[in-house]
This record gives C-alpha cells, structure tokens and sequence, in this order.
C-alpha cells in the first residue's frame, strides 16, 4: 500500500456535514436506503458498460448488494461488485458534495428549515447520510477494468485520506464504524426490516448472512429482498407504500410523492413508464441546464441516469422511469437525440405527465395550488416552448388577477366577462403589489373589466407567445390606448372625451416639448381615474417591464424605446399645468409628472435625488403660499 494522502474538504462542506448529522436528519435508518440504492446504481453502471465490453463482467458477472454487521468491531458494512470508482472519482464523487449547488444549498438552510430532512436529498449527497450513525467511514473501491483500489476514510469533520490499497474484489464496499449510540443497526434483523421497508424494490439481489440456531451469521448469504424490477410487476400487486419509496430512490428525495402514473403501453410502440410529480421543488429548479429527465432503461437494462430528451425541459421536475423494448440496447446519447421512437415517447410521457397534473388539479384543487406555486412557473415554459401542448398548458395555468386574492383561470375569467367583451386583458408587472397599484388598471376596474395579473419573469415570454386563448385575444393594459368603449359603450363620455381634448389640447402640444427627450407622445388617458399620468407603449413596442428584466439581466443593446406618456384629464395637475404661463414652472411640473409614471410602474429613476428636490420645492412652495394667505386673512 502507498503512502495515505490527506485532503481537506471545502468550507461549504464542512458546515454541511454538520448540518446534516445535527439537524436535518430525523429518522437515522435512511442511511441503509440511500447507500443500497448507491450500490443499486452502481450495478447499473456496469451493466450499461459491459453492453460494450463483456470483459467488465466476466470475473464475477452475478450482481449483487451484501450487508453484514460486525457487533465486535462495530461496525456495519455495505458491498456491491458494481462499476466503482477509480482515485479521481473518488475524489470527485466523495471529496465535494452537491458539486453544482453547495453554497445555494446552505443559503437555503435557515429557521425551520434546517430541521428539514426533505431537503437533503434533492442535493445528492445521499452517501454522507452515513455519518449520522457512524464516527468514521471507510470506503474501498476498485473500478471495473482497472487494477487500482482505493480507500477513502473520514470522520466527517473536515478531512479525508485517501490511499492506494492492494487490489481487491471489482465495485465498493462502505465500511461503517457506528457511533456509540447506534447499536440497534448492529442487529440483522433490525438491518433486514430496513431492507424491506425501504429497498425490497431493488432489481438486484440484496443479501445478508443466514442466522444459525443461536442467532450467530453463518457463511452462507440469502436474498432479504424481492430483487425484481417494481415498474415490471402488475399495478394490481405493488401497493402505494412500495410506489412511495421507490420514488424516494428514484428521486432521491425525502418526502412522498404528490402523485404517480404507472402504464405498460404494447402496440406500435413497446414501453412500460411510471412517472411521479413531487411535493417540493430541487434546488436547483431554475437551473434549466442541470441534471433532469427521466431514468432510462432498455429491456431492464439501465441505459442513462437523465435522459433529458425523454421531456421538455419545462417538466424538469418530473421523475421517474422509462423502460423501452424497442430502442437497441446499445444505444447512445447521439442516438436519442436523433432516435424517431425517442420522439414518439417523449410526445407519449409528456402527455401523460399533462393527463397526471390534469387529474391533480380535478380532484384535489387545494393540493393543487400549492403544486402550482412551486412549479407553476416552469410548467408556463411550456406555452413559450411547446406549440402542440400550448392551449392546454394554458388552461391549467393559474393566475393572479382584480377579481380577488384567489389564483384564477383563463376558462373561469372568460366565464365572468362582461357582455361586449371579447379580449382577456392582462398587465405584467415586477410584483403583485406593484400590479395591484398599478394606474394602469383604474379605468379597467372602474369599469368593473377583470385584468389578469402577470408577476413571473416568464410571463413576459408567455404573452409575447399565448397572443389568444379561446379565440380571445390577449391584450396589455399598458399598450397601446384603452380598448374600454368596445367593452362598455358610453355615448356621454365619448363627448366628454372629445371636449377634454379640444381644451386641454394647447397644454397636450407643450407638454410633449418639454419632455420630447423622454417620451414619443403625450395623450389624454382613458384608462386613468385617479393616478395623474402613466406610461404606456406603442401596440408593437417593446414593454416597459419586458425592457427592464433585459435590462437587469444584463443584456446587451437591447433596444430601448420612449414610452407614452398619458395624463389624466380629471386630476387637478393638468388643470394647475394649463395655468402655468413660466416655463421653467411648466417644465418643472412636467418633469415631475413623468418622475412619477416612472416610479408608478416600479421603474428606477435616472436621477432620485433630482426628482427629491424637485418634489420638495413644489410642496413647499405650496405650503408657503398657504401659509400667507392664511396670514392674510387673518389680519
């Protein structure tokens, strides 16, 4: 054996370990389930590899899991003759948690959450669940087709060694050395319990000492689980515990799933599926370039971990299995990409994913909400992305709108629009409470005229793409001018409008002088009842909000447009604006007008502290003014 090197893990880890022997880990036998399904997958590798090289296989082809506990030495160990791991993956795989996401992991870890034990295993980092029973762990590993062994030893405190060993047996075996107060996973039958409870699904044998008469193991090794594939077996003869925890395996998550989908289809295509939908989102949700998709097996055979051309990217949450018998057991990632019978099961799977949200959404509305809330957003992708699924994604999208608190629907919303309305109106903003302020939306509400509110950052893509639903036509409040008279005609006001116009005509034309470098236009408003001014675009503009997450996000050129600025003929400014015959008084007030469209739409201001001290001249000034004529009258 060479000499043992010693490595120091990553701050982030450090505290992570901690976190998770201390806090997140309320039920210490998960351990068992997380490292037998490790190995699980490990057997899987090097079925998929051998698929290529049967000598990989050869010197010991029958797979298999062993578990044994050793009540002398204290400890509990965990083989398989799988693919293992050769020095570097053992530094990358063991050596650095949650690669992807360790430090957004541990800023997530606040409050109650860090009580949280359904956090944990949406990070893979299900092997360090063995230190919540063990003081130290050892791991030694030998990667199929190569002669160098490896062992891997930590107390998970903040090092590891890692040293090259003399050559042992293909795959990995975890040796746990328990903490003193762990003593009931030193009993086999506390050890085969857990098997069944959590891993019985396991396609592959998992094997413990047989007992003789006194209780003591013997040399020879039975099967403690069923070892055949869950997904193959009749949906009459698996019961929802059994679903439950295979979807924890298959997940890696901790909590049960919201709901799952188990269908054998035979015919012109020849697959059987079984897809979950969970309760909470990974971590890395937003991420639309990590790790998703569904478990893909051929013929039983494990083919890819996420096979991401097996559905869109917008149900990235979803998990699962598929196992084909009609794609070639060789096949490739090139060859998915490019594979017609891919195509058929990705269209098959989404469906019946849609059909699985569907059906949630009909028999459990409030669950459904709050499935909403966490992947809502993601499954909106979906109307940007998928044409074929696009109206009826739409149909089961739930939105804010004025019609209440409560998430509504564009069916519901068509259902209570007024006669002589034929347009869904909607407004997009950067929160609810901003949309909800919004001046924008005051003659519509005045009019009693339902405005969907869009406050997700994809919701800017999705009305640029869902332009009608229903045959009605989606239509922003914010562009272009109120359609209000087709909705709810009023002689009188149409006159009223038209003497506005003509008197307030000449303060219109100055208006749009004095602020020509910041707007296109300046108009009479109709969708304004109280604000004093908003701003508005042109019907193929650009939005303002549009323009402003570009903006954030750090894009370059994007192309700014001036805004219209509409004002609102009933408010005492445009009256006090008429009056004014100085021009610097004029321009001031104009300024300020516009200063505040901006912040109405939850804009950013070029220059606050200016707006500050134009604001604060005007009211003081009218406050002095009132101050004298209050003297005035006195004397």
């Amino acid at each position: 054996m060479t000499d043992t090197q010693s490595f120091e893990f990553q701050t982030e880890v450090k505290q992570l370990l901690h976190l998770m022997i201390h806090s997140l880990y309320s039920n210490p036998e998960i351990f068992l389930r997380e490292l037998v399904s490790n190995a699980s997958d490990a057997a899987d590798k090097l079925r998929y590899e051998a698929l290529t090289d049967d000598a990989l296989l050869a010197d010991d082809p029958e797979l298999r899991i062993e578990i044994e506990a050793d009540r002398e030495q204290r400890t509990v160990t965990i083989r398989d003759n799988g693919i293992g791991m050769s020095r570097d993956e053992v530094i990358e795989n063991l050596g650095t948690i949650a690669r992807s996401g360790t430090r957004s992991f541990l800023e997530k870890l606040s409050g109650d959450e860090q009580k949280d034990s359904g956090l944990i295993g949406q990070f893979g980092v299900g092997f360090y669940s063995a230190f919540i029973v063990a003081d130290r762990v050892t791991v030694n590993t030998r990667r199929a087709g190569s002669d160098e062994a490896v062992r891997w030893t930590s107390d998970g405190e903040g090092r590891y060694t890692l040293a090259e060993i003399d050559s042992r047996p293909r795959g990995t075996e975890i040796v746990l050395h328990l903490r003193e107060d762990q003593d009931e996973f030193l009993e086999p039958m506390r050890l085969r319990h857990i098997v069944k409870r959590y891993s019985d699904h396991i396609a592959l044998p998992v094997l413990m000492r047989k007992a003789d008469d006194e209780g003591k193991p013997t040399d020879e090794w039975e099967t403690v689980n069923t070892a055949s594939a869950l997904w193959t077996r009749p949906k009459s003869e698996i019961s929802d515990e059994e679903y439950t925890e295979f979807y924890k395996t298959v997940a890696h998550d901790f909590e049960d799933p919201l709901r799952w989908a188990h269908n054998r289809v035979e015919g012109n295509q020849d697959y059987t599926s079984l897809i979950y939908l969970p309760k909470r989102a990974p971590f890395d949700l937003w991420d639309r370039e990590s790790n998703h998709g569904l478990k893909l097996y051929v013929k039983r055979v494990f083919i890819m971990d996420d096979a991401k051309q097996l559905l869109p990217t917008w149900l990235r949450f979803v998990r699962g299995i598929v196992d084909s018998n009609d794609l070639p057991l060789n096949v490739s990632r090139e060859l998915l990409q490019s594979s017609r019978v891919v195509d058929k099961l990705r269209a098959a799977i989404t469906k019946r994913s849609l059909d699985l949200i569907e059906s949630l959404a009909k028999d459990d509305a409030e669950t459904f909400l709050e499935f909403w809330k966490t992947f809502g957003a993601v499954i909106k992708e979906g109307i940007v992305e998928d044409q074929t699924q696009q109206e009826r994604i739409a149909g089961l999208a739930r939105w804010h709108s004025t019609h209440g608190d409560d998430l509504t629907t564009l069916d519901e919303y068509i259902e209570r629009m007024p006669e002589g309305q034929d347009k869904i109106y909607y407004l997009t903003a950067e929160t609810l409470a901003t949309a909800k302020s919004s001046p924008h939306i005051e003659g519509f509400a005045k009019k009693n005229v339902e405005v969907l509110l869009l406050t997700d950052r994809v919701d800017e893509r999705v009305v640029g793409h869902l332009t009608e639903y229903k045959d009605k036509q989606l239509v922003s409040v914010a562009r272009g001018e109120a359609d209000l008279k087709s909705v709810v005609a009023d002689p009188n006001e149409e006159a009223e409008q038209a003497r506005l116009e003509t008197l307030y005509k000449d303060t219109i034309e100055r208006l749009g002088k004095s602020l020509d470098d910041d707007v296109e236009s300046v108009r009479l408003s109709q969708r304004l009842t109280e604000s004093p001014a908003c701003l508005v675009v042109g019907e193929h503009a650009m939005s303002r909000h549009l323009e402003q997450l570009l903006k954030q996000a750090g894009e370059a050129g994007v192309p700014g447009s001036k805004p219209i600025l509409e004002v609102n003929p009933s408010h005492p400014v445009l009256e006090h604006l008429k009056g004014l015959s100085a021009d610097e008084d004029f321009d001031d007030l104009a300024r300020m007008l516009y200063e505040q469209a901006v912040l109405a739409e939850g804009s950013q201001l070029t220059d606050p502290a200016a707006f500050v001290k134009r604001l604060n001249r005007w009211v003081f000034r009218d406050a002095a003014a009132s101050n004298d004529a209050s003297s005035q009258g006195a004397a």
